[in-house]
């Protein structure tokens, strides 16, 4: 069993910051030190390592953050509890254009997800489904409901980049696509919506 390992994550896009810690991270070491060089990839590989049970402190340098990870406890089994259920969305609408229809539906349709008495355990967006994250959207709202309920709401970060809109998210974590995989997929019951 190792002892310690560094994984200098610097200048690597995402999502190989967490891929490179996750390979580490299966062999079983319980501590870890990551060099990473911009907060989007601190977030995502510190959400990772949480998720498996680590703990992490944080260092910022003048252009490196130095996550310091601990195993503290086996990787916490919520996610697969018999009921527990993830969303995939890759649409601000459900269905295709018609003349404000699909927004109506998506909004009814996250207006009941809020009412459920089990919320979905995650809720990632992506393509145009990640400007349901925005001012802007009539679903912001409902998704802020759901992530004050405990929905973690993951937000594709290279779709954001793609529509220029990173700076506007209102809700959710910017993330990867590593991360929406293994979060999403890592339920019993993912559902994909788009």
């Amino acid at each position: 069993m190792y002892r310690m390992n560094v994984v200098d994550a610097r200048g690597l896009e995402c999502p190989k910051p967490v891929m490179k810690t996750k390979e580490i991270v299966e062999k079983g070491c319980p501590e870890i030190s990551v060099w990473v060089d911009n907060e989007i990839a601190a977030s995502n590989v510190t959400r990772y390592l949480q998720g498996q049970g680590y703990t992490v402190k944080r260092e910022d340098g003048d252009s490196t953050i130095l996550l310091e990870a601990k195993l503290e406890k086996e990787p916490a089994a919520e996610q697969k509890k018999s009921g527990a259920y993830s969303i995939l969305f890759t649409s601000d609408m459900i269905g295709a254009e018609s003349g404000g229809l699909g927004e109506v539906l998506m909004k009814a349709y996250l207006g009941t997800l809020v009412k459920k008495d089990i919320p979905p355990v995650v809720i990632a967006l992506m393509n145009n489904g990640v400007k349901m994250a925005i001012r802007e959207s009539s679903a912001l709202s409902m998704l802020t409901e759901l992530a004050d309920r405990g929905t973690l709401i993951l937000v594709c970060g290279t779709c954001t980049k793609h529509f220029g809109i990173t700076d506007l998210i209102e809700v959710g974590v910017i993330s990867n696509m590593f991360e929406i995989t293994e979060a999403v997929f890592g339920t019993p019951k993912p559902i994909v919506i788009g």
